[in-house]
């Protein structure tokens, strides 16, 4: 349940270098609102090896500049990720001295998300576009528990209509098909984005640790698609691909027909730490070379793939361009 309250002005703070530096006058562009007080589904303290802590944020909306400059916002419920992708960028953006070293077993739950919303005039997000998460995943295993991007969610249906892309790896994203609708309905726009980057699971689970397996990623998005969702596959990092022809079939079997792809920069990559040499050998072993010779040919294997893909997925984009607004 939800009551109104009053509350004093809150503005963002995240853990994101370029966008910390707004300035009052920017952020006080949207204005401000008596608070909405929503209490979190639970509040547990540990989801499996991840530590959960709970912060004020003293906004909830960033204004999207550098690779996203074309969104009017980012949305970020969260600090840091259980998923604990090892070439994750966000490591770089957490604002921690010991990112590297602890990613994937802290995540900061922005527990006053919901009232910083409730907090802006209704209908001054009419039309803009969101992308919700930029350095975290807002369904990571936190949220089955605290339930704060659907709160989000529900408090933009209320008031708003954004144009939103939502970026995740979990297959949880379909619990709130319901409210994608809702948004949809009410004159809004979304787009749900699921990111694959791989066909091979040994590969997968070395790089990506924490998250679902392809096949249960592919089987959400198919089933968000089916529900009149518009949705995107963004195979971003491409890492490495067993069977380009049987790859592309797996994602055009879910029905989905947007696609985003880009090279995983090996060689200048930003490795959690302890991660980067085995993550080159076990590349160097399936490339056939090696680990001197993995950035080279990595691009080549990239480039191979790539061109398989573009003659079989239709609206496949590349990098920047084609993670512009798809509305």
């Amino acid at each position: 349940m939800t009551r109104v309250m009053m509350a004093s002005p809150g503005f963002l703070v995240l853990r994101v270098a370029s966008e910390a530096n707004m300035n009052d006058s920017k952020q006080m562009q949207l204005g401000m609102m008596p608070a909405v007080e929503h209490d979190l589904a639970a509040r547990p303290e540990r989801i499996g090896k991840t530590a959960v802590e709970y912060t004020q944020a003293r906004s909830i909306l960033n204004r999207a500049t550098g690779f996203l400059s074309s969104y009017d916002f980012t949305l970020n419920p969260f600090a840091g990720c259980s998923f604990g992708c090892t070439y994750c960028y966000a490591v770089r953006f957490s604002g921690r001295n010991d990112a590297e070293d602890s990613w994937g077993q802290w995540v900061d739950v922005k527990e006053n998300a919901v009232g910083l919303i409730g907090k802006i005039p209704a209908g001054s997000l009419d039309g803009k576009r969101i992308y919700m998460s930029s350095v975290t995943d807002p369904y990571q295993s936190i949220e089955r528990r605290a339930r704060l991007t659907r709160g989000i969610l529900e408090a933009l249906v209320e008031r708003h209509k954004p144009k939103m892309v939502v970026q995740t790896r979990s297959p949880d994203v379909t619990r709130d098909i319901d409210l994608f609708h809702a948004l949809v309905e009410c004159g809004g726009k979304v787009q749900v984005n699921m990111t694959v980057t791989t066909d091979d699971e040994e590969l997968r689970r070395a790089f990506e640790p924490g998250c679902p397996s392809n096949t249960v990623r592919l089987n959400a998005v198919a089933e968000v698609q089916k529900a009149g969702i518009q949705s995107c596959i963004t195979m971003t990092p491409l890492l490495l691909v067993r069977n380009a022809a049987a790859f592309a079939d797996a994602l055009l079997t879910t029905g989905v027909k947007r696609f985003i792809t880009q090279p995983f920069h090996v060689g200048s990559a930003q490795f959690v730490a302890g991660t980067r040499q085995a993550a080159l050998q076990m590349m160097a072993e399936r490339l056939g070379c090696g680990a001197q010779d993995v950035v080279r040919q990595h691009m080549l294997h990239y480039n191979a793939v790539r061109a398989e893909l573009m003659g079989r997925l239709p609206g496949l984009g590349e990098g920047r361009e084609g993670f512009a607004p798809p509305f």
